[in-house]
Parts: C-alpha cells; structure tokens; sequence
C-alpha cells in the first residue's frame, strides 16, 4: 500500500485515540468534581466535551476521502470500517458523560445528604469506567500486538463485570431508603436512572473494545 496511504490510516487512528482521551479526561474531571461535591466543577468537565462531535465528524469525513483516494485492501478496509463504527459509539459515550455529569449537577443542588451518599457510593462505578478507559486506549497504542490488545479486552470485560454488581447492590440500598424518603420517592427513582446512564459509558467502551478487535483480527463486527 502507498507510504501516503499508510500515514492517512494511521493520522485516523491517532485522532480516534486523541478524542478516547479527551472524554477519557472529562470522565475523570467528572468523578474528581463528585468526590468533592464540586458542582462547579462539573460544569467544567462537561465543557471538555463541547468539541467532540466535530471531531468525530473529522475523523469520518477523512476516512470516506481515504476510501475515495487510496481504494483500501481487504484488511485495511476491515480497520477503516471500524473506526466508523467506533466514532459512533464515541459520540454517544459523549452524551452519556455529559447527560450524567448535567443530572448529578441537579442533584447536588438539592444538597440532600442521603442522596449525595448514594451519589459517593456509587462513585465506584466511575472508578471502572475510567479503567476500562485506560484499557481501550491501550488498546489503540499496542495496536499491533494480538495478544495485548485481546489481554486488554478481556480487562475491560471485568471491569464492566463489576459495574453490574456495583449497580444491583445500590439499587436495593435505594430501595430500602425510598421507604423513609419522605415524599423523595421520585428523586431516588431518578437517581438511579441516572446511574443507569453512567453505566452505558462503560457498555460503549466494551463496544469500542471489540471493534478494535475486529480491526485487528477480523471476526464479527
């Protein structure tokens, strides 16, 4: 394949990497912003991600002049078809991060110490969302390495495990305190939609995951 060709394929994966880093960033901002209880800091978290649908926007626009120029084989087609797909999973893990982070705003606001408890206790969640994070974007540096990249998978299919445990141990503590919420019923309930957003950060990532693998080693897509 042509040196230009192969310097384009490869400026697409750095993008890709450089917008998994950006969100990986806001995500982290994120949970440092809700340990502290900072709502203002929040604020700041999700202003990282006002410009991530342009990028992501990029990173199509010249994977279609890459196809239109280069006519890419087989398996680089396999890669660049991935990148779609993952840009996809990227902007939605976008408005996950920035709809949780605008939700736990509102609930800090309410400076309700029950709920801002439930919030800290369900900052673990978080905690695997940003390894699972540190996982994919591994990923994408070791490209070339099979066993890595499927190591790293396997990595962030544990740690999407653990949310799930996470997330039913919170939803019977919720409903044991809705029982004395004292006409707070429909805040805990929202609450706990809201987590449930949180946990479609990390199921994106596991998406992104395996489409790297599909990039790398073929499979189903």
């Amino acid at each position: 394949m042509l040196p230009g060709y192969q310097e384009a394929r490869l400026a697409v994966r750095a993008d890709v990497l450089n917008v998994l880093e950006g969100l990986a960033t806001a995500n982290k901002e994120g949970l440092e912003a809700l340990q502290a209880i900072d709502a203002v800091k929040l604020e700041e978290a999700r202003s990282r991600l006002k410009d991530i649908s342009q990028e992501t926007e990029k990173i199509d626009n010249d994977i279609v002049l890459i196809f239109a120029k280069y006519t890419p084989e087989a398996r680089d087609l396999r890669e660049l078809v991935s990148y779609l797909k993952i840009t996809s999973a990227l902007n939605r893990i976008r408005t996950n991060i920035n709809s949780y982070l605008k939700n736990m705003q509102s609930m800090l606001m309410e400076k309700n110490d029950k709920m801002t408890q439930l919030i800290q206790d369900s900052l673990s969640i978080n905690r695997c969302t940003l390894n699972a994070f540190d996982y994919t974007i591994e990923m994408l540096q070791t490209f070339d390495d099979n066993d890595q990249v499927k190591a790293l998978a396997a990595r962030i299919d544990v740690e999407y495990s653990k949310t799930d445990d996470i997330y039913t141990l919170l939803e019977k503590d919720v409903i044991q305190q809705i029982g004395n919420a004292d006409g707070l019923a429909e805040e805990y309930f929202n609450l706990l939609k809201h987590i449930r957003k949180n946990l479609k950060i990390i199921d994106r990532l596991e998406s992104v995951s395996q489409r790297v693998i599909f990039a790398r080693m073929g499979g189903k897509l």
